[in-house]
């Protein structure tokens, strides 16, 4: 499974904190997914691969309570390590990509609450970079801002490649996709 973390309403379109979600809605057009509401919590598809159905999701919640929407899967019978969590995060320059196996929170309220929902840290995660220096004071603002008209091409390079580091997951595995992922420079 692959969840793409943001906040679902119209008006969070573009901004930094929606980039996990739009890598996963790109990855969804990609692959010609349909998509599925589950009892407003979630939508999730399934993209089907020579080597297995992996389950797009992406929560309908605000980013903060992306927690509720990892517990409404929990049925679903996806293994901890079969999941990949898809996030922005202010710490990494815009236009730089992590993929690490498990860690903590980072201080992101929307992977703490899925970390939280699942009693683990050792959960796969995608980190989008999404920061700039001098980091802004106001990061709540920061993250609910759009790129500004010299980031956009960078941002839409880097969710780009964020769609490439997820299918790179499906068909080479977690170490296979660290080795491609990780070694890229921003653009």
């Amino acid at each position: 499974m692959i969840v793409g973390l943001g906040n679902a309403e119209p008006q969070y379109k573009g901004t930094r904190h929606n980039v996990g979600m739009e890598a996963v809605h790109r990855l969804a057009r990609r692959h010609r997914v349909a998509w599925t509401t589950r009892r407003s919590l979630l939508a999730y598809g399934d993209w089907i691969t020579p080597q297995a159905v992996i389950r797009l999701m992406c929560p309908l919640t605000l980013m903060n309570a992306s927690g509720k929407a990892m517990t409404a899967a929990a049925g679903w019978g996806v293994l901890l390590h079969e999941t990949l969590i898809v996030c922005d995060d202010v710490n990494l320059p815009l236009g730089t990509l992590r993929l690490r196996p498990q860690g903590s929170d980072g201080g992101h309220h929307g992977l703490a609450s899925c970390l939280t929902a699942l009693g683990t840290q050792a959960v796969p995660r995608l980190r989008i970079g999404v920061g700039r220096q001098p980091m802004p004071k106001d990061l709540t603002g920061f993250v609910l801002s759009t790129f500004d008209a010299e980031e956009r091409p960078i941002a839409t390079t880097m969710v780009g490649t964020a769609v490439e580091a997820c299918e790179a997951w499906v068909e080479q595995g977690i170490e296979g996709a660290m080795n491609r992922v990780n070694s890229r420079r921003p653009s």
